[in-house]
């Protein structure tokens, strides 16, 4: 990132979960680089420099900052979160950093002593916030308490809020393509119904890209980083394609469930109802050639070789967190903890490295976190303690 722009553009796109693998270590390697020196600005040393300039509040910079952060858990979680010694540094670290977002946020660079015109779009949402990008990259912040309104860029309505679900109109006809993009935050999940009445749930830590309307003649294609379940409409002209990074799942009209988080070796397809195909994305779809989920199967693409495996599956135990519920199947611990940060919107801290690798099986339906921690201390001898939202696991 040689440029102030660089920067704040894959920074807003960390934020909005966008980056590719290589830009996400590209954002958290920059953080990395900034030393812990007196000479760096400080929140409020920015706040007290830009008194008339607008600027972003000390809690909004650190939440942004805390997703980075969460990013580079592994490799930084025993250097700034485990050692008593060192939560001044991590305090400060967690400062430092917050400027340089209060920075990049604004246009004003402080290092070079050089004031810009202020951002015309800055972050203004939390961590916690459901948030909605929309085609000219304004963001706009979704309340599960309120009822809102989407548009676009000519102004027209395309889509009505109301609580947890959001539903596009089907009324114009685009002549390209216009993508929205919403994110869902650690410990919520949201419902999203796409302008050609396809439903869509999507669980915690789930970004989609999606059309506002699809174009006649084009296939339905829609993108896809966490995990959602789709209840696809038919369309026998438009096949329905979901992009989980290097594979396409491309359906007619079916109820289906697409795991592609980034800590998963695997991105998994679970069909319950229809048929779908799964192939690498940069491959044409060929019938002949490619896989054919038939209801009650699993398909498992191999992120690291590319190749695909089914296997038949109880199919409610992939989609049961639609209800509440939470399964794991053969998985390893350290990918456990990951998952419950993300469902319950905890921080947990495993000083035991010997569980980091081993595997577990569980399951459970609507439980408090406690319970869930409950249930491996009982069974699997797991000790912990709970402060707050932070969970230390000895």
């Amino acid at each position: 990132m040689n440029s102030n722009s660089e920067i704040k553009g894959l920074l807003q796109k960390f934020v909005l979960n966008q980056c590719t693998p290589e830009e996400t270590n590209e954002v958290i390697a920059y953080y990395k680089k900034n030393q812990l020196t007196d000479d760096f600005p400080t929140v409020e040393d920015v706040q007290n420099l830009l008194d008339e300039m607008p600027k972003m509040d000390k809690q909004t910079a650190d939440d942004i900052f805390m997703n980075i952060l969460s990013a580079s858990k592994e490799e930084k979680k025993e250097a700034v979160i485990e050692m008593p010694a060192r939560k001044s540094n991590y305090r400060k670290y967690i400062s430092i950093a917050a400027s340089v977002v209060v920075l990049l946020g604004i246009g004003f660079f402080y290092k070079q002593n050089l004031v810009t015109k202020p951002a015309e779009k800055e972050f203004d949402f939390k961590s916690t916030d459901i948030v909605l990008q929309l085609e000219n990259g304004d963001i706009q912040v979704i309340s599960e308490k309120n009822s809102s309104i989407v548009k676009d860029a000519k102004g027209n309505i395309v889509g009505n809020q109301t609580g947890d679900k959001l539903v596009y109109e089907n009324s114009s006809n685009p002549e390209k393509l216009v993508y929205n993009t919403i994110k869902i935050p650690y410990g919520k999940k949201f419902r999203l119904q796409l302008s050609d009445g396809t439903f869509v749930h999507l669980n915690s830590g789930t970004t989609l890209r999606y059309p506002i309307k699809f174009i006649a003649g084009e296939n339905r294609q829609v993108f896809l980083d966490g995990e959602a379940f789709f209840d696809v409409a038919k369309d026998k002209k438009h096949p329905f394609i979901v992009n989980a990074d290097n594979l396409n799942v491309r359906v007619l009209g079916t109820h289906f469930n697409v795991s592609n988080y980034p800590e998963d070796a695997l991105t998994d397809v679970v069909l319950v109802e229809g048929s779908v195909g799964m192939y690498e994305s940069k491959e044409q779809f060929d019938a002949s050639k490619n896989i054919i989920l038939k209801p009650g199967f699993k398909g498992s693409f191999n992120k690291e070789n590319a190749k695909i495996s089914t296997k038949a599956v109880l199919t409610d135990i992939y989609t049961s967190w639609i209800n509440g519920g939470l399964t794991f199947r053969n998985m390893t611990f350290k990918n456990i903890i990951t998952k419950l940060e993300r469902r319950y919107n905890v921080t947990i801290v495993n000083k035991n490295e010997k569980l980091a690798n081993e595997k577990f099986n569980a399951s459970f339906k609507e439980e408090s976190i406690e319970n869930v921690m409950s249930y491996f201390n009982d069974i699997h001898g797991i000790n912990y303690t709970i402060k707050d939202n932070q969970i230390l696991i000895k």
